[in-house]
């Protein structure tokens, strides 16, 4: 057979998103999932990353995880792979949005007499069947992890988390009374785990009477109390957190900045900024000042209610104090600056201040320049901006990176071949696993650009990996393939609806 580029293989996306009949948009779709198809496999294993295009393209041949497993499992292209540590993180990470063919990946990973997972590895697999609501499974897996004495209090962490997560906060209180069974103690760090959980999940009443049984047996610490600290900051009830700075004195811990930054963070948030102001000065008093975090989410704050001439002071107060700016502050500062549209002051706070000052940029500071040059219809140089990313080798590109460039695909209607692109690059050269926001973001634009059963495609893709649409996106969906008269698909997207709505 003929070799294809890529770069062919992005044009094609491209003309059969524009012709959009129900053969093309089929083809389109096998390409979505298979571009890497395209390259010999003495390409593949030539590249650094051949083995995780091989380990992709088997993948998307199954449908349930052991299907996917078994397609792994028995093919021997798959089985001259050697597995290592680093292609299962890529592939885990890869398919964080898709259980099924992450637990595909993972059981067929764990097969392999050469590889034994890491505990990194069972616990990112733990937390993406949570995620995803696979409760059996992910408990399924916790046994299986405890067969093999491979359970840490992380791992408990993550199953804790994901149990809150849906309501089951009192399954996850179960965990804890049981944690012998895992060969795991009942003492302060699994307390702390299991507060925080309740907390995170706005279950604070019910974290404080566990606390009071236990606390006469395991001795609570600093980090104890903050935990409840945020967690009454969490339900708005920033009394009770003034009320446990005085408890936690009693416990002869004393308070530091994490505490007082987390009341900040809550007077931030109902933008009471002179309740901030004093407890900065208290700080100070109680020889405890602020840190870069503080003053990264006063600035922060500021920015979201649009009070920029103050926000942009606070680089200038962190001076007087001595604290030096991190990237996160940099990253709150670029898009303040972008927010008050002074985009060049941005810019040289990227290019300039941050290289002089030793701070590297992260991700995130990519993104808010890319975001920054997209809202301001500068799309080459946002281009620009990740092309650097990508070179640099500092970080890679997430889904956030590529979202305001989507965006600006749609609105520039430049949905032919820039948008196979944009798909190619996430999907097939970082790696990315769409989410729940990456798909709205597709289904909705594509719908505005009048092509609906590309979008279909997309929402028949998303609902097998079993994230679910918002119901507006459906409702949107509907409206447009019914104008197209496509009368199956709108009684498939209809049937998903009433299912919605019963469950």
């Amino acid at each position: 057979m003929p070799r294809v580029s890529v770069k062919r293989t992005v044009s094609i996306l491209g003309s059969f998103a524009v012709r959009e009949s129900t053969n093309h948009a089929h083809r389109y779709l096998k390409l979505f999932h298979f571009t890497s198809n395209a390259l010999t496999s003495q390409e593949k294993y030539n590249d650094s990353s051949g083995n995780i295009y091989i380990a992709i393209a088997k993948v998307q041949k199954g449908g349930t995880d052991d299907e996917i497993f078994q397609s792994l499992m028995y093919d021997q292209t798959c089985s001259t792979i050697p597995v290592s540590h680093n292609l299962v993180s890529q592939l885990l990470y890869r398919f964080k949005d898709d259980w099924k063919s992450a637990l595909g990946v993972f059981k067929w990973a764990e097969s392999r007499p050469e590889y034994t997972p890491l505990p990194e590895s069972y616990d990112m697999m733990l937390d993406i069947l949570g995620k995803m609501k696979q409760m059996e499974k992910m408990m399924s897996l916790l046994e299986q992890m405890n067969l093999h004495q491979r359970v840490t209090i992380g791992s408990i962490a993550k199953v804790m988390r994901r149990l809150c997560g849906t309501g089951k906060w009192e399954d996850a209180v179960m965990i804890f009374d049981d944690l012998h069974k895992f060969g795991l103690e009942k003492n302060t760090e699994s307390m702390n785990v299991l507060l925080d959980t309740l907390c995170k999940e706005n279950k604070v009443e019910q974290a404080r009477k566990i606390f009071l049984e236990l606390k006469s047996h395991i001795q609570p610490t600093a980090h104890t109390f903050n935990i409840f600290i945020h967690g009454w900051c969490k339900v708005n009830r920033v009394d009770e957190a003034l009320w446990t700075i005085q408890e936690m004195k009693g416990y002869g811990c004393k308070p530091s900045v994490i505490t007082y930054s987390t009341i900040i963070e809550s007077y931030c948030r109902h933008s009471n900024f002179s309740k901030v102001y004093e407890l900065l000065d208290e700080m100070q008093t109680e020889g405890c000042p602020a840190n870069v975090v503080t003053f990264t989410t006063i600035m922060s704050y500021l920015s979201k209610y649009k009070v920029f001439d103050e926000a942009l002071q606070i680089p200038e107060r962190m001076k007087t104090v001595g604290c030096k700016p991190d990237t996160l502050f940099y990253n709150a500062l670029i898009n303040t600056l972008s927010r008050a549209g002074r985009v060049q002051e941005a810019i040289d706070v990227f290019e300039v201040e941050m290289p002089s000052f030793g701070v590297v940029p992260s991700t995130s500071t990519y993104n808010s320049i890319i975001s920054m040059f997209c809202h301001h219809c500068r799309d080459q140089e946002a281009f620009n901006v990740l092309k650097s990313m990508e070179s640099s080798q500092l970080c890679r590109p997430d889904i956030q990176s590529f979202s305001p460039l989507l965006k600006r695909c749609f609105k520039t209607g430049k949905t032919d071949v820039l948008l196979g692109h944009l798909l190619d690059e996430m999907i097939n050269k970082h790696h990315l696993s769409l989410d729940l926001g990456a798909y709205t973001l597709l289904i909705h634009g594509l719908c505005k650009a009048n092509k609906s059963y590309w979008a279909y495609q997309i929402f028949q893709e998303m609902i097998a990996k079993d994230i679910t649409p918002r119901y507006n996106t459906c409702s949107l969906l509907l409206d447009e393939i019914k104008q197209h008269n496509n009368y199956e698909a709108a009684d498939h997207i209809e049937g998903y609806m009433k299912r919605m709505k019963s469950s």
